[in-house]
């Protein structure tokens, strides 16, 4: 029973955060659900959020947020099978629609922590549109060492009930654990950006990849292959990706100390030269 009541109460979030939406009809609250969804995936603190509001913000399609029951079922949905976890992920979906009511619009998720489901997500719905966001791992760096959700003798959660802390979550190698949790903040950082970045790239094959700083700095050529991708408008969609910030694009030059930057390349420096963000 606490688990039904816990969920229930994350699909409560789902429905006080969707139903407001102005101006939708009575059709597209209670019609059919569209299954063409968007899934945005990617590490956090690479673009996630806000690619996923300026699909989202585009006619015919609906930012879905961190759908929060989502959340907060994945840790458990990566250690089942794919076909199963996909069986559940889609029936956590369809409620979270449903008292959303968000009928025959697209849903676009933006959970990143769905990176590790990519091998689900054509299974769950195979007509839906992946779309995987890299950003420079040393950035993400920067931009979560700002954030509380890794650091140690954390006592908070965030809106799915998920603890923040250095404690080893479902994502880090079982022989590697005690040392994630002994690890400095910046190559914790780093080795959360690796492992959400390698899991996401295993959707390659239904997946486009777009890279944050291609995106800032050519937002009309992104909107060209993204808009072909998702079937979406190319105009609408450019104007929406044009108010990307380049601002933190290289950040990591002022703020990381050398000591950090040494734990970072440790951590992910192989896959930063994969990317071609070192040479």
């Amino acid at each position: 029973m606490p688990k039904f009541l816990d969920s229930a109460a994350l699909q409560l979030r789902v429905a006080k955060r969707l139903v407001p939406r102005r101006g939708a009809s009575l059709r597209e609250r209670f019609g059919r659900l569209d299954d063409r969804l968007v899934f945005v995936i990617g590490s956090p603190r690479s673009g996630t959020t806000f690619l996923a509001g300026a699909i989202g913000s585009l006619p015919g399609f609906v930012d879905l947020g961190e759908v929060a029951p989502v959340k907060a079922a994945v840790p458990e949905l990566a250690a089942m099978a794919p076909d199963e976890a996909a069986r559940h992920l889609r029936r956590i979906l369809a409620v979270a629609r449903r008292v959303g009511l968000v009928g025959t619009v697209r849903g676009v998720e933006q959970t990143p922590e769905l990176a590790h489901l990519a091998a689900a997500l054509p299974i769950a719905y195979p007509e839906a549109r992946i779309v995987h966001i890299i950003r420079d791992g040393r950035d993400v760096v920067c931009s979560l060492l700002e954030k509380p959700w890794l650091r140690p003798q954390q006592a908070r959660t965030d809106d799915a009930g998920v603890a923040y802390g250095s404690y080893a979550r479902f994502w880090v190698e079982s022989e590697r654990r005690e040392e994630f949790e002994t690890a400095g903040d910046a190559r914790r950082a780093a080795w959360a950006w690796r492992r959400y970045v390698t899991a996401a790239r295993g959707a390659q094959s239904t997946a486009i990849e777009l890279r944050y700083e291609e995106l800032v700095a050519d937002p009309t050529s992104v909107a060209r292959k993204l808009g072909a991708h998702l079937d979406a408008p190319e105009d609408a969609l450019a104007a929406a990706l044009s108010c990307a910030h380049g601002t933190s694009v290289g950040r990591y030059r002022g703020d990381l100390s050398p000591e950090q930057l040494e734990d970072v390349l440790a951590e992910s420096g192989d896959l930063l030269r994969e990317l071609g963000y070192l040479t």
